[in-house]
């Protein structure tokens, strides 16, 4: 029996499936439309897409290197509730995936599912999806950055917050002294939410903005409001000065010791191990930032249960 591309297309609404899993049901059930629900019922695609609509915002930001810290990713997996995230298998999943962009440095996210899951016979995407069958949660690999080079990893509270931090160094970048101190750098950006690496890193556009604020708000201070604007362009560049010092991270007050910024410790380390150190990016992933989480209201659930 035939089948169009109305066929693929109602047999998609019905199932929430992909075009091409849709397509190749409609084939296999010679279109039959039927069977072919049957069919994705019976790959676990039908319940696996009906998951997929619910939404994934607890889940594990986990970051690694190889052996040698010479390349290193973090990468954020998300599912339905911070239970799974402690569960064995979905952790085993989140190193898996780690382990495969890693060693095959896909371009993005599509690209690491079509690949081979590493200690697997499986691409990802077919891993996933048994995850999703056997865990019984929506699971979603949502994004990664993978470094090449110097670098160290750091995974906060059991993974609400993975740091990948990249350096370029002439030291042994499994030196443990020099690993150590990439993980006090990779702590300090987990625990203030670093935003730049330094000055040069931060957009005109948000020095602009923050100028206007600043600005906006002395106008409105009746000691300020009168003072000429050339006064008030100096007393702007110091509030600037300290931007920078509160969210660049070489420019920060290193949370170990108050007395010197990240840039002196980093100089510091540098000189003790005989080399040199520069920090020249860092990614910080926090497990469902940006997510919009479901509300549920208990309250509610249980009067409309009861009328």
């Amino acid at each position: 029996m035939a089948f169009t591309a109305q066929d693929v297309k109602a047999l998609r609404e019905k199932t929430g499936c992909g075009m091409m899993d849709c397509k190749k049901a409609l084939t296999a059930a010679n279109g039959d439309m039927d069977a072919a629900i049957d069919f994705l019922r019976e790959q676990g695609l039908a319940k696996q897409a009906k998951k997929a609509s619910r939404v994934a915002a607890e889940g594990i930001a986990f970051a690694m290197t190889n052996e040698d810290n010479t390349k290193g990713v973090v990468i954020e997996v998300n599912a339905e509730t911070d239970f799974v995230a402690k569960n064995a298998d979905f952790q085993a999943f989140v190193k898996a995936c780690a382990l495969t962009v890693l060693n095959n440095a896909p371009a993005d996210v599509e690209a690491l599912l079509a690949l081979k899951a590493e200690g697997t016979e499986m691409t990802v995407a077919e891993l996933l999806q048994e995850k999703v069958l056997t865990i019984g949660e929506n699971i979603q690999i949502r994004r990664f950055e993978r470094f090449e080079g110097p670098s160290v990893a750091y995974v906060h509270a059991g993974g609400k917050i993975g740091v990948l931090v990249n350096f370029e160094t002439d030291i042994d970048s499994a030196n443990p002294e020099f690993v150590a101190y990439g993980k006090d750098v990779a702590m300090q950006i987990a625990a203030l939410n670093t935003s730049y690496l330094d000055k040069d890193s931060v957009p005109a556009d948000v020095i602009a903005h923050e100028k206007d604020i600043m600005v906006a708000q002395m106008k409105q201070d009746p000691k300020m409001a009168n003072k000429p604007e050339q006064v008030l362009s100096k007393i702007v560049e110091g509030k600037i000065g300290k931007f920078y010092k509160e969210n660049c991270l070489v420019d920060q007050e290193f949370v170990k010791d108050s007395s010197l910024t990240v840039g002196k410790y980093t100089e510091a380390t540098a000189k003790k191990l005989g080399g040199s150190i520069v920090i020249k990016k860092f990614v910080r992933f926090e497990k469902g930032e940006g997510i919009e989480k479901k509300q549920d209201d208990f309250a509610a659930e249980v009067a409309s249960m009861v009328k």
